[in-house]
């Protein structure tokens, strides 16, 4: 059985990106990439579905 996931995209605030993610983190989700769009960054996390 393979295994099913869930996305989120979260945006970053820079001054806070470690409060941040360490929150998600606590929750569950994995951090896959951040990307840079413009000055805004932007989280892409994963987590297995319940």
């Amino acid at each position: 059985m393979s295994t099913s996931w869930e996305y989120a995209t979260v945006p970053l605030i820079v001054h806070a990106t470690k409060q941040i993610l360490d929150q998600w983190g606590e929750d569950g989700w994995e951090l896959v990439q951040v990307v840079n769009n413009d000055g805004n960054l932007v989280a892409y996390l994963k987590r297995p579905r319940p």
